[in-house]
């Protein structure tokens, strides 16, 4: 039954090839096969079928009944791409290779029950991770060196890329509670010209973030530090080293602070997963389910303390 299933499939193949050729000849030229070898196989499946498929002559014409098989035999072929191409994905989703990047020091507990979920459901993909600043990774990415990666960003991801917002939110002032702006209103970015500030270094989202805000409101605002860690930035804060700018996630859970919103902050810090436009590998797709099943499941800002670097 196999080895009959196989022929017939040759031989739609070679029919529909002689069809969109015109000929036996070119035909076998597409085939790479003799041209008695190409007319041979299609004389032998108009015997199985029991009915003249093609008119002979200087170009080959369908017959009624070969109207009528012709989409049918592509059809079938069609099918049997298909397939072959589950058959293949699932190969790939089984001993596949796929490469991930995350911002340094990622600890987000949902992203990191992702990554754990996706090897155990699938041991035999090479997975790797990689850490690096968020602009960084977003360049990877888009050279193809990463399947994909979870940034912090401002605004828009690079072109030929495209992201999964997981956190968009405002920058914030966060302040010791017993600083003077812990009671006070709302605060304004020229409010930040006042005290010393302390952000992240640039190449994350916070810190693009901030800039590009700056530079809407016309400030030309002048970091007192900057650190590539949150934790960091907090501890300095707590020892009244100056006023962190961050994103209220970041702070989490953290006792002793308080977060002010900068109303008038234009951009906002932004957390996705960033992949490249084109057609994913099917690990690269599977992976991605399961990150963004389980980031959009498990909200994010909810979940962070101050080592999840959420927007970093």
């Amino acid at each position: 039954m196999l080895a009959s299933l196989l022929v017939e499939l040759h031989q739609l193949r070679y029919l529909v090839s002689a069809v969109e050729e015109g000929s036996f000849t070119a035909a076998a030229a597409r085939e790479h096969l003799s041209q008695s070898g190409i007319s041979a196989q299609v004389a032998k499946l108009e015997r199985e079928v029991g009915q003249r498929l093609l008119q002979r002559g200087r170009t080959i014409r369908l017959t009624a009944a070969g109207e009528a098989v012709l989409p049918l035999a592509r059809a079938a072929l069609a099918a049997t791409a298909e397939i072959e191409v589950a058959a293949a994905e699932l190969s790939d989703l089984r001993r596949g290779k796929v490469r991930m990047g995350m911002i340094l020091g990622c600890a987000i507990p949902p992203f990191l029950d992702a990554v754990a979920s996706f090897q155990m459901a699938y041991p035999g993909v090479d997975l790797g991770l990689r850490e690096d600043d968020s602009d960084r990774l977003q360049a990877q990415v888009l050279a193809g060196e990463l399947d994909m990666a979870l940034v912090g960003y401002a605004g828009q991801v690079l072109a030929g890329l495209t992201a999964a917002v997981l956190v968009d939110e405002p920058l914030a002032a966060i302040v010791p509670e017993g600083h003077r702006w812990a009671g006070a209103a709302p605060l304004e970015l020229a409010d930040l010209t006042e005290e010393p500030i302390i952000s992240l270094r640039r190449g994350t989202g916070v810190r693009g973030a901030l800039d590009a805000s700056c530079a809407v409101a016309g400030l030309d605002l002048r970091l007192a530090l900057e650190a590539s860690s949150p934790e960091t930035i907090l501890g300095l804060a707590r020892r009244g080293a100056g006023v962190a700018v961050l994103s209220q996630s970041i702070l989490g859970g953290e006792k002793g602070f308080v977060a002010k919103p900068l109303r008038d902050a234009a951009t906002t810090a932004r957390l996705g997963i960033v992949t490249r436009t084109d057609r994913p590998t099917p690990a690269a797709r599977e992976l991605h389910r399961v990150l963004t099943e389980h980031l959009t499941h498990d909200p994010i800002a909810n979940t962070l303390t101050g080592n999840g670097h959420a927007n970093q």
